[in-house]
């Protein structure tokens, strides 16, 4: 199985520094620091658990060099004072016993910092905020800007006493040295201005001071953004302008692009193709010689291959693709493509969580992030058997992880398929990654012998009797929300009238033509939901118009996803209409309110798109049924109410704990 990867699993020297694998951990933020930026334990075990998993190269996540004037998020680590040194230490010592290596990212929020977190103004090159309601920065002096200068070296020196292997440099995504680089940011009129040259000198003082603390031996990477994918923005052709003045001591480049305003571009939109930075990490290559990075939603070891052995890189980067599954690396080398674990790019549990509401980061397809999977080793102290009615990604995670500790499962199934909702979204061009997730489910339910899958089985409480039940796990998802708007439950659905769901469109995709100049498509709701009706008919040239009763559009989707959309909106010119409410559904048009007033909304096509709701066909059977025997009846996922993949897939894998509670595994 090795030779179909000779390039991803060949070694690597830079300098010093000797890589087992191509495949590098790529930093991102997790809020597992302690309150005071050292290194947790919590976090030391999840970054141990990836080197474990085979994993050539971890890059821990950006550490501030230069408090507080350059931190950033709620609790991001420190290496701006020695007394940060001892965990850091142990960091590497548990990394390296793995063989993998280890680098730090250093890092100066400038802008980026938010002034109620840092008690102050923040810094940057003028006075320019780095996104849309963000602080004003005051313009840094020349006496401040070589004092930080000097703040990095010092802090690549204690990365280097701590045993990291090497340094990354963040000059990318809005931070600080971004801040200076990119012409939106930098409207400095003095040598820290204006030309290229002059906006690349603070990233060169930085790479200098770096480079006389640590030796010539050292290796250094830096991280820029090499396409900002923003108005006014450095292009690749910018970059590379700007690269040829402080390039010499740099001895690889992390290639990444966007900035704040264009964050889809720096973590990567569910859309986006695989490894779709590989032009930009080869004309990075090409012009300097140098080993480069790529990343970007690179997901298939394959791709990851073709792309080494195309020359357009010499690492593979993967972030959240490792957040999913630190087995990742030992999956590919020992043929276990199957098992992987695929990140679906969904962006909630990452960037939603960190970004979005200052949360330790989690995983929608990966339930435990920062723990092992060690149920798998439990002894199952009598027998015991789970029947889970429902085969969506809730139900699939509870009776796989069921079977995984030793007990007989039993999936019911009504359709011919298991995957759910999440299985029917995928069909949507755009949300296709969506489908690895219960793809990767089926794949494991597959390999366990315990585990019997009853397709096509309308679950009721005589059958679920026959299988012997200890405890059932009702996993029946949800269906979409009808509220009782005047006309909707009369019209929607209905042949002739034009007024659709969600399933509805997914059932037709195909009849859609590509080209819908001049049709009208209103969408009612403006979540998550509605916004995939959206993102697939705007760009068809159709006159899309949402609605929405709440003021913002798009309200609780993560960062990302928000930003993508808008800019999609922006685009094809959507109509959005918030504070408005619906009052009533007729066959070709909406009746609506806003600000008071009455307002007709005709259509071609019209979509309502409020919601789900839980749905539980059978649990009331089930509890009659069960009341007077010593069975446990939970139920998980959207049966419990409508809320996202990530919180029934933790619900089904707490499944361990009923088994623990129950006395049936230790």
């Amino acid at each position: 199985m090795k030779s179909d990867y000779r390039n991803l699993l060949s070694p690597l020297t830079v300098r010093n520094m000797t890589l087992k694998n191509r495949v590098a951990m790529t930093p991102m933020g997790t809020n597992y620091a302690e309150q005071n930026g050292e290194m947790s334990f919590l976090h030391i075990n999840y970054y141990e658990q990836r080197a474990k998993g085979g994993t050539g190269l971890i890059i821990i996540e950006n550490t501030c060099v230069d408090f507080p004037l350059g931190y950033n998020g709620t609790t991001q680590l420190r290496i701006d004072s020695d007394n940060f040194m001892p965990r850091l230490f142990k960091l590497c010592e548990n990394v390296h016993r793995h063989g993998a290596a280890i680098a730090i990212q250093l890092n100066h929020a400038g802008a980026s910092a938010v002034a109620s977190r840092i008690n102050a103004q923040p810094v940057s090159a003028s006075d320019v905020p780095t996104k849309d309601g963000g602080d004003i920065p005051r313009p840094l002096m020349r006496e401040e800007i070589e004092a930080i200068a000097r703040k990095y070296g010092e802090a690549a020196r204690r990365a280097q006493i701590a045993g990291f292997d090497a340094v990354e440099i963040h000059a990318g995504h809005s931070y600080l040295i971004s801040q200076f680089l990119s012409p939106i940011t930098n409207k400095r009129t003095d040598e820290f201005g204006g030309s290229p040259e002059n906006r690349a000198r603070f990233a060169a003082m930085v790479i200098e001071e770096v480079r006389k603390a640590v030796g010539p031996s050292f290796p250094i990477i830096v991280r820029i953004s090499a396409d900002e994918f923003a108005e006014g923005g450095n292009t690749l052709q910018d970059s590379i302008e700007y690269l040829r003045f402080f390039e010499k001591e740099v001895d690889m480049f992390d290639v990444s692009a966007g900035l704040n305003s264009s964050i889809q571009y720096q973590i990567d939109a569910n859309h986006l193709a695989d490894g779709w930075r590989a032009y930009l990490s080869r004309a990075i290559k090409e012009e300097f010689g140098k080993p480069v990075f790529v990343m970007g939603n690179i997901r298939d070891p394959k791709v990851a291959e073709d792309i080494l052995a195309r020359g357009d890189a010499d690492m593979i980067g993967i972030g959240r693709g490792l957040i999913a599954d630190p087995e990742y690396v030992n999956k590919v080398i020992s043929g276990r493509e199957d098992e992987i674990r695929k990140c679906i790019s969904c962006n909630i549990g990452c960037a939603g969580n960190r970004i979005g509401v200052n949360r330790p980061i989690r995983c929608t397809v990966n339930p435990c992030v920062n723990e092992t999977e060690d149920y798998r080793e439990v002894e199952l102290l009598r027998p015991c058997n789970v029947v889970v009615i429902g085969g969506g990604t809730a139900g699939l995670e509870a009776a796989c992880t069921a079977a995984e500790a030793g007990c007989t499962a039993f999936l019911i199934e009504k359709n011919s398929q298991t995957g759910g909702l999440a299985a029917e979204i995928s069909k949507i061009p755009d949300k296709n990654r969506l489908g690895d997730f219960p793809q990767y489910l089926r794949n494991r339910a597959s390999k366990l012998r315990n585990l019997f899958i009853l397709n096509d089985t309308e679950a009721d409480a005589a059958l679920v009797r026959k299988l012997n039940p200890d405890i059932i796990v009702n996993a029946t998802g949800s269906v979409p929300l009808l509220p009782p708007v005047k006309g909707l439950r009369e019209n929607i659905s209905i042949e002739g009238t034009k007024v659709y769901s969600i399933l509805d469109m997914i059932e037709n995709l195909s009849s859609y033509p590509e080209d819908l100049s001049g049709k009208k498509v209103v969408v009612i709701g403006g979540g998550a939901v509605g916004l995939d009706v959206v993102e697939f008919f705007a760009p068809r040239n159709a006159d899309v118009s949402i609605v929405e009763m709440q003021p913002v559009i798009g309200r609780d989707i993560d960062p990302v996803s928000k930003s993508d959309i808008n800019a999609l909106m922006k685009r094809y010119g959507v109509r959005k209409m918030p504070d408005t409410a619906l009052l009533e559904v007729r066959p070709g048009e909406f009746i609506v309110r806003n600000s008071g007033e009455e307002k007709t909304l005709e259509f071609d096509y019209g979509f309502v798109c409020l919601g789900m709701r839980a749905n539980n066909p059978v649990l009331e059977e089930l509890r009659a049924e069960f009341e007077n025997d010593d069975v446990e009846i939970i139920s998980i996922g959207d049966s419990v109410r409508a809320r996202r993949i990530i919180e029934g897939v933790s619900e089904g894998r707490n499944i361990i704990n009923v088994l623990r509670n129950r006395k049936f595994i230790k």
